[in-house]
């Protein structure tokens, strides 16, 4: 008996797009392997450029790295912040109830928390170790004043930190207790590629958990309500694994959507938009595939307060040469979403320089790209109703944390940069680098 049409035809995609998973991920491994070979992750132990004092950028440079309209307030290497394996992955930020600016560092064996202060200075305050064992890829969100952990380590679950906790750190550094110190450890999966949350819901999703599981590594739901004892009402599996995603209270132009809980999922192949709002019947709104795709990476809306557009980033795209991106620029690809059911693929923009796109944040009518080996690229997308082309949008600043290729105009390879924090009050923009350390940066344009 043969099976439908539709269902043979999205089950060769799942396989297909676990294929460029698994080869995407032995990419990156091969790439750091070679890394630590030549040493590149211990040049860095004894680093503290610009820590003692701001190194603005004048005439494109910041010490040794190329720049404009972006300044560094701060530098610590992953060896100052505890680090065995001194290597980054990625970052988020938290704001204590006195405005007090705080970091998540995520490192391959832990996570460090650094506290920004008024001047922008970097202070190493404590870590985490891994609730396991070291792995490349480790995530964090905040909700709530607790940061919500995961990791591709085996087992590793999702770890549950207080970060009020910091607050009270004096003297020295303090290495938290897994045990001891964690609000909840939760093990209701085992391995997590990303870490989504919703905090005006008390939400959290885990993507990229087993594809062998009921969930098949799509959003695993954790109400977070209670953070010692998070629970999970559901699960959204229909499209298969999930990489990453942004999950908002939708209030867009797409009426008949008005105050449903809306994910925007980056599914490996396609955008992918799903209702949540019953967590126990999610809804699938829409499936779409784009031209030039070779891996949906990750996305934010440009707006949250419009929810008209987003941007989207393909991990393989300058990698494989594929459509557009076939000349290595980093390309960016523009979604109109004013209906849900039928999201338009209106253009793209690209990079001045050639490097993989990784994960970006809007802000206020900038785009916080963490580039890889370009570092951070701010890109002002406000142009995006007038004209949705992508062709009115203008890089305003950049800070390139790998100077190894800039005569070269960039390299695309899996370097530099992995993630970008800009939501501090004070401007203060976070950005962590693979193989240097966390950068405390501050945008002047």
């Amino acid at each position: 008996m043969k099976l439908p049409t539709l269902l043979t035809v999205g089950l060769a995609a799942s396989v297909h797009a676990q294929v460029e998973m698994d080869r995407l991920m032995r990419l990156k491994t091969d790439h750091w392997n070679s890394m630590r070979a030549q040493g590149v992750f211990n040049r860095y132990d004894n680093a503290r450029l610009g820590a003692a004092s701001p190194v603005p950028c004048v005439n494109g440079k910041s010490g040794p790295y190329s720049c404009d309209k972006v300044d560094m307030l701060s530098f610590l290497s992953h060896s100052q912040l505890g680090s065995s394996t001194k290597e980054g992955n990625d970052i988020w930020g938290w704001t204590s109830p006195d405005g007090r600016e705080f970091g998540a560092v995520g490192q391959t064996d832990g996570t460090a928390f650094v506290e920004i202060d008024k001047t922008g200075a970097l202070k190493y305050v404590g870590r985490l170790p891994t609730q396991t064992v070291s792995s490349p890829w480790r995530d964090m969100k905040v909700v709530n004043g607790y940061v919500y952990i995961g990791s591709e380590a085996r087992d590793h679950g999702l770890q549950v930190f207080d970060m009020r906790k910091l607050l009270s750190v004096k003297g020295s550094p303090r290495t938290f207790n897994i045990s001891n110190d964690l609000t909840a450890w939760y093990r209701g999966f085992g391995s997590s590629h990303n870490i989504v949350a919703h905090e005006e819901k008390n939400m959290v999703y885990a993507v990229g958990t087993s594809r062998s599981s009921s969930c098949k590594g799509g959003l695993f739901m954790l109400d977070v309500s209670n953070p010692a004892n998070p629970t999970s009402p559901g699960c959204v599996s229909q499209d298969g694994y999930v990489h990453d995603a942004q999950c908002v209270v939708y209030n867009g132009p797409d009426t008949q959507n008005l105050g449903k809980e809306i994910c925007f999922n980056y599914n490996e192949d396609t955008l992918t938009i799903v209702d949540v709002t019953n967590k126990q019947s999610p809804r699938q709104i829409s499936r779409t595939p784009y031209v030039g795709s070779a891996y949906t990476h990750q996305g934010w809306l440009t707006s949250t307060s419009d929810m008209s557009f987003l941007l989207l980033d393909d991990e393989l795209d300058e990698q494989d040469g594929t459509g557009v991106a076939a000349n290595g620029r980093t390309t960016t690809y523009i979604f109109n979403i004013t209906t849900l059911a039928s999201p338009l693929n209106t253009g793209y923009y690209q990079s001045p320089v050639k490097s993989i796109d990784h994960n970006q944040y809007t802000k206020d009518g900038l785009s916080y790209q963490s580039n890889y080996n370009s570092g951070l690229r701010i890109v002002d997308v406000r142009s995006v109703e007038a004209d949705p082309t992508g062709k009115g949008f203008k890089q305003v600043g950049f800070f390139d944390v790998h100077p190894e290729d800039d005569a070269e105009g960039g390299v695309v390879e899996f370097s530099g940069s992995w993630s970008v924090y800009p939501y501090f009050k004070s401007g203060y923009i976070l950005l962590n680098s693979i193989e240097r350390g966390v950068f405390a940066l501050k945008y002047t344009g």
